[in-house]
Protein backbone atom coordinates (compact mmCIF):
# COMPACT_ATOMS: atom_id res chain seq x y z
CA UNK A 1 0.00 0.00 0.00
CA UNK A 2 0.80 3.21 -0.70
CA UNK A 3 -0.55 4.56 2.47
CA UNK A 4 0.01 1.92 5.49
CA UNK A 5 -3.12 1.59 7.32
CA UNK A 6 -3.15 2.80 10.82
CA UNK A 7 -4.47 1.42 14.42
CA UNK A 8 -7.67 2.79 13.70
CA UNK A 9 -7.83 1.01 10.00
CA UNK A 10 -7.22 -2.48 12.10
CA UNK A 11 -9.63 -1.77 14.97
CA UNK A 12 -12.25 -0.74 12.56
CA UNK A 13 -12.24 -3.64 10.44
CA UNK A 14 -12.03 -6.09 13.77
CA UNK A 15 -14.99 -4.04 15.09
CA UNK A 16 -16.63 -4.37 11.96
CA UNK A 17 -16.77 -8.15 11.81
CA UNK A 18 -19.46 -7.54 14.79
CA UNK A 19 -16.70 -7.70 17.77
CA UNK A 20 -17.60 -5.90 20.82
CA UNK A 21 -14.95 -4.05 21.40
CA UNK A 22 -14.26 -5.51 25.26
CA UNK A 23 -13.40 -8.60 23.40
CA UNK A 24 -10.50 -6.90 21.61
CA UNK A 25 -7.29 -5.67 23.80
CA UNK A 26 -4.08 -4.49 22.53
CA UNK A 27 -3.12 -3.52 18.26
CA UNK A 28 0.35 -4.05 17.59
CA UNK A 29 0.40 -2.29 14.03
CA UNK A 30 3.95 -3.70 12.21
CA UNK A 31 3.75 -0.66 9.50
CA UNK A 32 3.74 -2.74 6.09
CA UNK A 33 3.67 -6.08 7.81
CA UNK A 34 0.24 -6.11 9.20
CA UNK A 35 -0.57 -6.13 12.68
CA UNK A 36 -1.39 -8.51 15.44
CA UNK A 37 -4.18 -8.39 18.02
CA UNK A 38 -5.15 -9.64 21.68
CA UNK A 39 -8.50 -10.91 21.33
CA UNK A 40 -10.53 -13.19 23.96
CA UNK A 41 -9.93 -16.75 23.56
CA UNK A 42 -13.13 -17.66 22.40
CA UNK A 43 -13.49 -15.77 19.29
CA UNK A 44 -9.95 -16.48 17.59
CA UNK A 45 -11.80 -19.15 15.46
CA UNK A 46 -14.37 -16.29 14.32
CA UNK A 47 -11.97 -14.24 13.68
CA UNK A 48 -9.89 -16.48 11.56
CA UNK A 49 -13.14 -17.04 9.57
CA UNK A 50 -14.39 -13.40 9.46
CA UNK A 51 -11.43 -10.44 9.39
CA UNK A 52 -10.47 -10.82 5.55
CA UNK A 53 -9.72 -7.53 4.41
CA UNK A 54 -8.31 -3.93 6.26
CA UNK A 55 -9.74 -1.01 4.27
CA UNK A 56 -9.96 -2.55 0.72
CA UNK A 57 -7.12 -4.81 0.84
CA UNK A 58 -7.11 -8.76 1.25
CA UNK A 59 -5.61 -9.96 4.81
CA UNK A 60 -5.38 -13.01 5.64
CA UNK A 61 -5.57 -14.12 9.60
CA UNK A 62 -4.23 -16.64 12.04
CA UNK A 63 -3.72 -17.35 15.55
CA UNK A 64 -0.02 -17.00 16.57
CA UNK A 65 1.22 -17.61 20.31
CA UNK A 66 2.09 -15.21 22.96
CA UNK A 67 5.62 -16.04 22.52
CA UNK A 68 5.15 -14.90 18.35
CA UNK A 69 4.46 -11.18 19.22
CA UNK A 70 6.42 -8.14 17.92
CA UNK A 71 6.20 -5.84 21.21
CA UNK A 72 8.51 -2.85 20.73
CA UNK A 73 9.98 -1.37 23.30
CA UNK A 74 7.79 1.48 24.57
CA UNK A 75 9.60 5.41 25.17
CA UNK A 76 9.62 6.24 28.70
CA UNK A 77 9.92 9.88 29.73
CA UNK A 78 11.00 10.07 33.65
CA UNK A 79 9.91 12.98 35.98
CA UNK A 80 9.29 14.65 39.49
CA UNK A 81 6.40 16.71 39.96
CA UNK A 82 5.66 18.40 43.30
CA UNK A 83 1.87 18.67 44.15
CA UNK A 84 -0.70 19.61 47.09
CA UNK A 85 -2.33 16.23 46.94
CA UNK A 86 -2.47 13.04 45.40
CA UNK A 87 -5.64 13.01 43.90
CA UNK A 88 -5.52 11.36 40.39
CA UNK A 89 -6.22 14.83 38.42
CA UNK A 90 -3.32 16.78 39.90
CA UNK A 91 -0.68 13.63 39.39
CA UNK A 92 -2.15 12.84 35.78
CA UNK A 93 -2.45 16.31 34.87
CA UNK A 94 1.39 17.18 35.72
CA UNK A 95 2.02 13.44 34.03
CA UNK A 96 0.31 14.25 31.34
CA UNK A 97 1.04 17.98 30.53
CA UNK A 98 -2.14 19.06 30.42
CA UNK A 99 -4.34 20.77 32.61
CA UNK A 100 -5.90 19.95 35.60
CA UNK A 101 -9.58 21.18 34.31
CA UNK A 102 -8.88 18.64 31.05
CA UNK A 103 -8.06 16.04 33.15
CA UNK A 104 -10.74 16.46 35.29
CA UNK A 105 -13.27 16.42 32.32
CA UNK A 106 -11.09 12.98 31.24
CA UNK A 107 -11.52 11.46 34.34
CA UNK A 108 -15.47 11.96 34.67
CA UNK A 109 -15.62 11.62 30.61
CA UNK A 110 -14.82 8.01 31.08
CA UNK A 111 -10.88 8.74 29.66
CA UNK A 112 -8.84 7.56 32.40
CA UNK A 113 -7.98 4.14 34.16
CA UNK A 114 -6.19 3.00 37.40
CA UNK A 115 -4.48 -0.20 37.56
CA UNK A 116 -7.04 -1.21 34.72
CA UNK A 117 -10.37 -0.45 36.39
CA UNK A 118 -11.98 2.66 35.03
CA UNK A 119 -12.20 5.42 37.32
CA UNK A 120 -14.73 8.61 37.47
CA UNK A 121 -13.72 10.54 40.20
CA UNK A 122 -10.80 13.36 39.85
CA UNK A 123 -10.31 13.30 43.71
CA UNK A 124 -9.06 9.16 43.36
CA UNK A 125 -6.01 9.08 45.66
CA UNK A 126 -2.90 7.64 44.09
CA UNK A 127 -0.14 5.75 45.63
CA UNK A 128 3.14 4.12 44.68
CA UNK A 129 3.06 1.31 42.08
CA UNK A 130 -0.14 2.86 40.81
CA UNK A 131 -0.67 2.54 36.89
CA UNK A 132 -2.65 5.31 35.53
CA UNK A 133 -3.45 5.28 31.29
CA UNK A 134 -5.51 7.98 29.81
CA UNK A 135 -7.08 6.98 26.57
CA UNK A 136 -4.60 7.72 23.34
CA UNK A 137 -2.10 9.86 25.51
CA UNK A 138 -0.49 6.57 26.90
CA UNK A 139 0.61 5.14 30.43
CA UNK A 140 1.65 6.94 33.89
CA UNK A 141 3.78 5.03 36.47
CA UNK A 142 3.37 6.23 39.88
CA UNK A 143 7.01 5.58 41.63
CA UNK A 144 8.28 6.59 44.71
CA UNK A 145 6.26 9.26 46.49
CA UNK A 146 8.30 11.63 49.57
CA UNK A 147 6.74 13.85 51.59
CA UNK A 148 8.79 17.96 51.05
CA UNK A 149 9.71 19.93 54.16
CA UNK A 150 6.43 22.23 53.16
CA UNK A 151 4.05 18.84 53.53
CA UNK A 152 3.94 18.53 50.01
CA UNK A 153 4.04 15.45 47.86
CA UNK A 154 7.41 14.78 46.04
CA UNK A 155 6.03 12.25 43.08
CA UNK A 156 8.49 10.23 40.73
CA UNK A 157 6.73 9.57 37.46
CA UNK A 158 7.41 8.11 34.37
CA UNK A 159 5.45 8.16 31.20
CA UNK A 160 5.29 5.12 28.30
CA UNK A 161 4.03 6.73 24.89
Amino acid sequence: MFDPATHRDFLGALLGTGLVRDKVGDLLVQGERGAQALVAPEVVEFLELSLTQVRSVPVKTRAIPLSELKVREPKKKEMTTVEASLRLDAIASAGFGISRSKMAEAISGGDVRVNWKDITSPSHLLKSGDLVVLAGKGRLSIGEIATTKKDRYRVQLTRFV
